[in-house]
């Protein structure tokens, strides 16, 4: 008989940062999955449960069950009244995303990745930005006029939102707002855009 699988237990502050990133468009992939799983395993589904549900393969769904376990408490310890959303939200954002492997350094910290995702989280109207949706060069520049990072090119950016894709690849838009327009309005619109790639 193997082992059982252990709990996961969520904070209220937690489980509210894991559904944001859960419920944000533009989360990398592999990241947006290890959320689901985290969320998942709380409520109490099996391993066997959540890896039919993401069309992924068990292991995958225990290793990251038992590394979110295996930190819960140092977790829980930052959890607290005088560390911000932000810190909180970079915590757990650096959890969930892979070791670091030999060779050069990660140019970002986990804090400035943690960010650039609720930038981009954010519809850029609210920041009074001329358009409805980010592309990898508006996220680009917005993320170094707010001081979130000193430079990132739009390729960066595309690579750390496409899930590692190659940067010859066309990519579509980074969020995509409601669009409420009619139907015809929306054709017509779409006929308008073109594929950005991610070095544009």
């Amino acid at each position: 008989m193997g082992r059982r699988a252990p709990s996961i237990e969520l904070l209220p502050r937690q489980r509210a940062i894991l559904e944001e990133l859960g419920r944000c468009r533009t989360l990398e992939r592999r990241l947006a999955e290890r959320v689901q799983m985290v969320l998942g395993c709380a409520e109490g589904k099996t391993t066997v449960a959540m890896a039919k549900l993401l069309n992924v393969d068990g292991q995958r769904v225990t290793r990251w069950r038992l590394r979110f376990a295996a930190f819960h408490d140092k977790l829980a310890a930052v959890t607290t009244e005088d560390v911000s959303d932000d810190d909180l939200k970079s915590a757990i954002v650096d959890l969930l995303s892979d070791e670091e492997r030999s060779g050069c350094p990660g140019k970002f910290t986990a804090e400035q990745l943690a960010q650039l995702v609720t930038l981009a989280c954010q519809e850029p109207k609210e920041l009074g930005l001329p358009v409805t949706h980010w592309t990898p060069r508006e996220l680009a520049l917005c993320a170094q006029q707010l001081g979130i990072v000193e430079s990132i090119s739009p390729r960066h950016v595309a690579r750390f939102f496409g899930g590692g894709r190659s940067p010859s690849t066309s990519i579509t838009l980074l969020a995509q707002s409601k669009d409420r327009r009619s139907g015809s309005a929306r054709r017509r619109g779409h006929a308008n855009l073109r594929g950005l790639s991610a070095g544009s």
